[in-house]
């Protein structure tokens, strides 16, 4: 049995996964897919407060508390950034790092580096607008669409220009790691975050598994059972 934990994206929540948990457990494996506060389910929460710290700080609880080891982690698009970050705190009980069509930031980056550049570093004060709003999405599922769009969440801009701050970076753990690529939209000039990350994977074959999914962005609700089987082909000891 393999235990996945899974880091939902931006604007989103732990309903990223839901069909990719029922595949997974399905196949006899524990899957964790923690919510980030303030964003989906736990959007109750939300204040000027959060930031990336309070995301990454809710994965490396989650993980800790609940005492797991061996891990599959697993960074979704804005979830890059967070699993990135909780390495240094929690990278001992990882076995398998994956990037979904994710951020794979260097140390200082942020999420947004045009709302960085036009922030002050200073409390957010009366009447500034504190979040972003999400930005829409399309699903192969019309049907999808209007309930994901849903539970779409505005979220804090902290999370966005905050620079993260990773010691050591992800190539420099023992453990393996994968990036995963959504190949079904056309690569823009400049390829921007994404494409940056399967370039960094595809350039160093020797530290990294490159896998492509033929979808748009996202993959989890588009192909649940594409990316279950991938992840369990990734978590097989003999993976390469």
């Amino acid at each position: 049995m393999t235990t996945f934990v899974l880091v939902h994206g931006a604007w989103s929540g732990a309903h990223d996964f839901r069909k990719v948990r029922a595949e997974l457990r399905a196949a006899g494996h524990e899957v964790f897919t923690p919510s980030m506060t303030g964003i989906g389910e736990r959007a109750h929460l939300t204040g000027p407060h959060v930031g990336l710290t309070t995301h990454i700080t809710d994965v490396v609880n989650s993980i800790v508390y609940e005492d797991l080891d061996e891990i599959v982690l697993l960074g979704f698009s804005y979830g890059g950034f967070v699993v990135t970050g909780a390495l240094d705190l929690i990278g001992e009980r990882v076995s398998h790092l994956v990037y979904l069509d994710a951020f794979v930031p260097h140390d200082g980056d942020v999420v947004d580096p045009a709302a960085a550049a036009g922030r002050a570093r200073r409390p957010v004060g009366p009447g500034e607008d504190w979040q972003l709003l999400p930005p829409p999405r399309q699903f192969e599922d019309p049907d999808f669409t209007a309930w994901f769009t849903a539970r779409r969440t505005p979220q804090p801009i902290s999370c966005f220009t905050e620079p993260i701050r990773i010691p050591r970076r992800p190539e420099d753990y023992p453990f393996s790691r994968t990036f995963i690529k959504a190949t079904g939209e056309p690569r823009p000039e400049p390829g921007g975050p994404f494409w940056a990350g399967a370039d960094r994977a595809r350039k160093a074959p020797e530290l990294w598994n490159y896998r492509e999914i033929d979808t748009n962005h996202m993959i989890p609700s588009n192909r649940p059972a594409e990316l279950a089987d991938l992840l369990l082909e990734l978590s097989r000891p003999e993976r390469s």
